[in-house]
């Protein structure tokens, strides 16, 4: 099994951080790149001029390694958001049909359909939450509703952020290339962990952040766009997203006609290559790794912390079976106790109160002694 790769990151021994499912820390590696580009951007006179490129595509190819995409079909966007919005403007929601989102999904794969549904004349519908914790089975049950109107789109998490909720991912698109509907994937929680192959899945559009689970930076983020789409225009009009724009060529603009492949889509000022460079590393440490061995790893820490918080009487911990191997959300049956995660805080334990849950979200930093540690503090503290 892997080992605790503590050593790797910052973190002093007191600390037991379990909230990587907010923001992951850096590693010391990641650290140091983003120390030597701010030092490049000092001295911006010695950068080689093809250096920004070059880590465009080392980045692209590092996220492209995690979802085994080609790496033609990566863009490099700042945000899940920003993904989401380039697929509003490269499909159309036919009137009368409808999309489906989660209850309570995180905001950017919802809002972008909301805001465009009423003068579109689609509809939104959101798939109940489910009392046993079975996503996919309610996802499964919307598709299929007999006299619906027609399914354009399901725009959803692959993991709900707030009580880590596995969706089977397979069973959905399956069931949506039936109804002839399209599947845009939020996959925030889901890559460098959780087996991601959009060569087998095929999805319409797939979106991740590097800032939690793929050790990078803020402000990164990456968009799979499925060749079928790859024709449609940008949501912002760049030099580099067309054949030959050029302050190095007379004319300037050569040849206006758009690049071939997901290029096109990256966002303007794409040229942060502080961060960018960042990014790269991260996702290489995640790649090296391997997402089967950081499974196996996250879950074995995950199901210790689930063994030891079962018997707490007011305490309810999901089905492993439906929840997703990185993250413990639970549930109290008597509410939130109120200021727990602040207590938890003062003890040097760190988490996150989501939706009246504490979601507990290990990573390659965390060990044995950290899942004792919080198991022994929340016990003293709800007792």
């Amino acid at each position: 099994m892997l080992p605790s790769q503590r050593a790797l990151f910052d973190i002093p021994a007191d600390i037991c951080y379990l909230n990587a499912a907010s923001f992951s820390p850096l590693p010391l590696a990641v650290q140091e790149a983003g120390r030597t580009g701010v030092a490049r951007k000092g001295r911006p006179w010695e950068l080689d001029p093809a250096f920004a490129g070059q880590i465009h595509e080392r980045t692209r190819r590092a996220a492209a390694a995690l979802i085994n995409a080609d790496p033609q079909d990566i863009a490099l966007v700042s945000s899940v958001a920003y993904g989401v919005a380039t697929a509003g403007k490269l499909v159309t929601i036919p009137r009368g049909h409808r999309v489906l989102v989660l209850h309570e999904d995180h905001s950017s794969p919802v809002l972008e359909w909301m805001t465009r549904g009423q003068a579109a004349g689609f509809t939104i519908e959101t798939v109940p939450q489910p009392e046993d914790g079975d996503w996919t089975t309610a996802v499964l049950a919307a598709i299929e509703r007999p006299g619906a109107p027609p399914l354009a789109l399901a725009s959803i998490s692959s993991i709900h952020w707030s009580d880590g909720g596995a969706l089977d991912l397979d069973r959905i698109a399956t069931a949506l290339r039936a109804q002839g509907a399209l599947l845009l994937l939020d996959a925030t929680h889901g890559v460098g962990v959780m087996h991601m192959d959009v060569r087998k899945l095929d999805p319409d559009f797939l979106m991740f952040p590097t800032y939690k689970w793929v050790l990078g930076p803020y402000g990164r983020a990456f968009l799979y766009v499925a060749k079928r789409h790859q024709d449609g225009i940008p949501l912002e009009q760049t030099g580099y997203g067309r054949r030959s724009i050029s302050a190095e060529q007379t004319p300037y603009m050569k040849d206006t006609a758009y690049t071939a492949g997901a290029r096109r889509f990256d966002m303007a000022e794409r040229d942060h290559f502080i961060s960018m460079e960042m990014a790269a590393v991260g996702m290489e440490m995640m790649a090296g790794w391997g997402h089967a061995a950081i499974r196996e790893r996250l879950a074995m820490l995950t199901h210790r912390l689930a063994e030891a918080l079962g018997n707490i009487g007011d305490v309810r911990v999901p089905d492993p079976k439906l929840r997703a191997p990185h993250i413990l959300s639970l549930g109290f049956r008597r509410g939130l106790p109120e200021g727990l995660t602040d207590r938890l805080a003062a003890e040097r334990v760190y988490v996150a109160p989501r939706l009246g849950r504490i979601r507990i979200s290990p990573h390659v930093y965390n060990d044995e002694n950290d899942i004792e540690r919080f198991a022994s503090v929340f016990r003293r503290l709800t007792s």
